[in-house]
């Protein structure tokens, strides 16, 4: 999610002389970092580093440098000027180097080209023309594919490609796509993603789109569509993760019911009495997610060793102002569906007011979940073991 701070600096360029609009794009370009919140030793910090070096790292929801709104057309006037001064994946990539990632989600927005400013966030606010959400799709896979042909990062088919990146001394890229927009209802279409690389998709970003619903809109089909089913099982039969992110609570039942994989929801944290957001989910939807095992379609009968979904946790600035609340809303996930089933889905460079907002400050997170007790192994889970298990369960293909 793309912060207000940022759209109401955009909307403001076309007022402002050369001076100004080089100061206001650097601003936005370069806001102040989110407080830490805490302090680690040498020593703490030094263990951190030298964890991450053991145990991948995996960002399994991020849009790094905003690649995805290279080449956009046919933009509101606010998202435009946004669009032209804010990618940079390179500098990302750097960072996560710096940081120690393994590797990470390189999302692209399959209804970015719909979106404009409303409120606190964002909104689809038109209606596709007709071949437009697949166009779209092949220029951000355009712009996915000059990464890896500039040797920036190394791309991940499969789970053990994140190991052949990190021998390579390279980020791993998995690539996903935020909203089945570009399928257009059609579930042949997943087939084709599949040979262009990607490995998931979110079904339902910021519209009601011919899947389902979305959880900050009012519903339209009560649910997932037959469209949806339809997609459902061939991401099954593909070996392709699904993404219950942004999907309505209704929606997300029915994608689970009609997986026969465990799913996952990237980014995403529990709403609570005290606290609670249209992108919260449910107490009860999270631990459906962390139950989902693999099923033999043909036999209804569950698969060995399926292991069950994931919860990422979400570095969004809601209720939260700082990388301590972060490590608190990752400890309440834990508590919630178990440390098997939560990892780490960050939104880099598009979230809400990021606490997590460089992944140069990944030790320091890393960090402040050694400070509160969590054991060595269970970080390794984390931060990518768990989406290691999950990825290579999904995508062994049914016999």
């Amino acid at each position: 999610m793309i912060g207000r701070r940022a759209f109401l600096t955009a909307a403001g360029l076309g007022a402002v002389g050369v001076v100004g609009l080089s100061f206001a794009g650097y601003r936005m370009l370069h806001p102040p970092l989110a407080p830490i919140g805490f302090g680690l030793s040498t020593e703490e910090l030094a263990a951190a580093r030298a964890l991450l070096r053991r145990h991948p790292a995996i960002d399994v929801h991020a849009h790094p440098g905003r690649g995805f709104m290279e080449g956009a057309e046919h933009l509101p006037f606010k998202i435009y000027l946004y669009s032209r001064l804010a990618t940079n994946p390179e500098k990302t990539i750097r960072e996560m180097e710096e940081g120690g990632l393994a590797g990470a989600s390189f999302s692209g927005v399959a209804d970015f080209q719909t979106l404009d400013f409303r409120g606190e966030g964002l909104e689809s606010v038109r209606q596709f023309e007709p071949g437009e959400a697949w166009a779209s799709y092949k220029r951000q896979l355009a712009n996915h594919n000059r990464l890896i042909a500039d040797g920036l990062v190394h791309p991940v088919l499969r789970a053990s490609d994140f190991a052949v990146a990190r021998s390579k001394g390279k980020v791993g890229a998995i690539l996903s796509v935020e909203g089945g927009d570009f399928l257009e209802g059609k579930a042949e279409r997943v087939a084709e993603a599949y040979r262009d690389g990607v490995r998931s998709i979110t079904l339902m970003h910021y519209r009601n789109n011919e899947l389902g619903d979305i959880t900050t809109a009012s519903p339209v089909h009560g649910g997932l569509t037959p469209a949806g089913k339809r997609v459902v099982a061939a991401m099954n039969d593909a070996g392709m993760l699904i993404d219950v992110a942004h999907a309505s609570e209704r929606t997300a039942f029915a994608i689970i019911e009609a997986s026969t994989r465990p799913v996952i929801a990237s980014h995403v944290h529990i709403a609570t009495e005290h606290l609670n957001h249209p992108r919260f989910i449910s107490r009860q939807l999270a631990q459906a997610l962390a139950r989902k095992t693999s099923v033999n379609r043909e036999l209804g009968q569950a698969l060995a060793q399926s292991g069950g979904g994931l919860v990422g946790a979400w570095p969004a600035g809601i209720g939260i102002s700082d990388l301590d609340g972060f490590v608190d809303r990752t400890l309440e996930l834990i508590e919630a569906v178990g440390i098997e089933h939560v990892c780490l889905g960050s939104d880099m460079d598009a979230n809400y007011k990021p606490v997590f907002d460089t992944y140069t400050k990944l030790p320091h997170y890393v960090g402040g979940l050694l400070k509160r007790g969590i054991a060595e192994g269970d970080v390794a889970k984390l931060i990518g073991g768990n989406f290691l298990r999950l990825m290579t369960q999904v995508e062994i293909r049914p016999t």
